[in-house]
Order: structure tokens, then sequence, then C-alpha cells
């Protein structure tokens, strides 16, 4: 009897692994990038008035919410949609502009949702160099071929913190051929000081140009999964033909606009997150004769590389002192552990942790 199998470019897949998120004894989670200040006071609250509603089902185009966006960011409506996290955005992305035959453009050390999207659409996957843990532009053009359908690039980049400047962002779209589809993808845009606008310009005035987003960091959104994407009426239109119907919950919905309106609690996050990022990389940078190195970061995390004591031996022993971070050996970094910035009492217990454990494999 013949067996039932999956397509072959399907069992190839390696599943998504998320972060640890404890065991049997309470941990600090510093392995997701979420926000340590929670969410809005006034998105708590917007949600909590829709559990009446559960029996009806959520609007499936999210017009409030693709309103209050456009409100906030300038931005024409009819060319926001929205979607179950920026992950489903991404996975449609890849589903409408690729399939088998072409393929997919991606940087090493970049969010590991994009192979996973190559691949469920049967393309192959072109893994480019990094430099220095970052974009390499032109290694990129240099794989580009007739066969190139989808370029995704974080930015700032997960996992590693990096940041690509507007100018090599525009030189890299403007070599890329008219028919492949330029993916920026900008989970922690809202920690840069400007917010990233040059992006959304770019997407404005070209129509092979997606930018996606997500409330799961800044906004402190992420058990709701709610994302959304700016592009060309056509890439929208495309989108929409694909994704789920009813793809964002009501409360989702009622929670992400509220959080909208409260961008002072955005601001105090992006302070917050600023000044312990950089107290974080000062701390790192002192224990730099233990053999680490810090990767210099614009998100809300810090990728460490560690010389010396392996970088598993010090996730175990951060785990043992009950701090949850994340070691990324499937995405090739198996001598780097990624540390989300944490409340000021979790930082300072963090790198404690870690120089006790640094200073005891020293001898």
């Amino acid at each position: 009897m013949t067996k039932l199998s999956p397509k072959n470019y399907i069992a190839e897949i390696s599943a998504y692994v998320p972060g640890k998120a404890g065991g049997d004894r309470p941990m600090v989670k510093m392995s997701a990038n979420e926000n340590p200040l929670g969410c809005s006071p006034l998105a708590s609250e917007a949600a909590a008035k829709e559990r009446e509603n559960f029996a009806r089902y959520p609007n499936p185009a999210s017009h409030k919410l693709r309103s209050a966006l456009a409100a906030q960011y300038g931005l024409e409506e009819d060319l926001i949609i929205c979607g179950t996290g920026s992950d489903e955005l991404l996975n449609l992305a890849a589903q409408g502009y690729a399939g088998q035959g072409d393929e997919i453009i991606h940087v090493r050390y970049g969010f590991a949702v994009y192979e996973i999207a190559t691949r469920k659409v049967g393309a192959e996957t072109v893994i480019a160099p990094d430099k220095d843990y970052g974009t390499d532009v032109d290694a990129i053009l240099d794989l580009v071929t007739d066969k190139t359908r989808v370029v995704f690039l974080a930015n700032p980049n997960n996992p590693t913190g990096t940041l690509t400047p507007d100018s090599e962002i525009e030189r890299l779209h403007a070599a890329l051929p008219k028919n492949c589809l330029f993916v920026l993808d900008q989970a922690y845009g809202e920690f840069l000081d400007d917010d990233g606008p040059h992006a959304f310009n770019l997407a404005h005035d070209h129509d092979n140009v997606l930018i996606t987003r997500t409330f799961s960091k800044i906004y402190g959104l992420a058990a709701e999964r709610i994302g959304w994407a700016f592009g060309h009426a056509d890439i929208i239109d495309t989108i929409n033909r694909i994704r789920g119907p009813f793809n964002v919950t009501t409360i989702g919905q009622a929670a992400a606009i509220a959080a909208l309106k409260d961008q002072e609690f955005v601001q105090q996050s992006r302070a917050h997150n600023a000044k312990w990022r950089d107290w974080m990389m000062a701390e790192l940078e002192g224990l730099s004769n233990h053999g680490l190195t810090a990767i210099p970061s614009h998100g809300n995390f810090i990728m460490v590389i560690f010389d010396g004591m392996s970088a598993q031996a010090a996730n175990e022993a951060l785990m043992e002192a009950g701090y949850i971070v994340r070691w990324l050996p499937g995405q090739g970094l198996a001598n780097g552990l990624r540390i989300s910035i944490g409340t000021e009492d979790e930082n300072r217990g963090l790198i404690g942790a870690l120089r006790q454990a640094l200073e005891a494999y020293s001898g």
C-alpha cells in the first residue's frame, strides 16, 4: 500500500522553534523580544470590553484598525493589510509571488520564518553571506538571477540587531528586477529614533515593495498576534486573495487600535529600551576579557557572541540561574545568545548571573 507522504519540499522544512517559556519553576523570560513594560493600559481596557462579543466574527478586513494605522503613519488605508502577526504576511508574500522553480533570497542570520515561507511554496532558498552579522547588499545582488522572485530583509535585523542604512536599502531595491518583490520586515522599526519612515516612502513610490510590521514588540500585544503591511495596491490585492478570512481577532483589533492611541506608552517603551540596551552593552563590553563580543543593536535585544566559554554552556548556566535567553544553533549561531532587554531588575540579574558563570568557567 502506498504511504501518504507530504510534498518533498514540505518534508524538508525545519519547523520554527520558539524561545523557551519556562519549566517547573519560575523563570525570567528574556528570549522572545517581548516588551518588559507589558502593553498600554488603554489596550488592556479595550480588549476587556470586547470579551462579550466572542460569538461574533471579527471584522474581516480590519477596517477600523487599518484606518487607525493610516492616520498614525500618514498612509493610504487601502494600501494596508492586517494579518495574524507579521508572520502570516511574510508567508503570504512568498505564496503570492513564488513557487516551484523560483528563488527567494534572504541574508544569513535572518529571521527563521523566511526560509520556512520559502520552502512552503516549493521555492529554492538562496542565502546571502553576511557582513559583520548584518546585511551585505552586494552579496545579495550577486545572487540575483532570472529566477529570483522575492527578497526578504529585516531592518533592524533579527536576531543580530544590525541596521542597514536607508541609502543601502535604496541601492538594493534599485538594482533588483522589477518582477522581484522586495519585502522589508520592520518588526523592530518602532525602536528606531525616527521610526523608519524611509521604508514607507519606498513602498509608496514603487510597485514591488512590501513593508511588514507587528504589534508584538513595542506595543506589547504578542499574545494577540497582530501584524500589518503596507504596499502597492496590486500587492495588497494579491495577499488579500489568499489570506485567511477573519484573520485578526476582534479583541486583537480593538487592542491594537487603543495601543496606537497611546503613543506616550510607545515613547516610554522606546526610552526604557534605549537606556537599558546601552547599559547592557556597556556591561557586556566590560566582560569582553572573557571572550564576549556584543553586537551593537537597534532592536530590543542584543546578540552576544562567545569565544571561550561556549554559548551552549552559558545558556545552560543562565537557565540554572533562572534566566531564559535564546540560543540559536539552528540559525547558524551556535556561538551566540540573543538576550532580550528586560526590566531593570531582570537586566541587572542576568548580567550578574552571566558574570558569575564566566568567572566560574575561567577559574
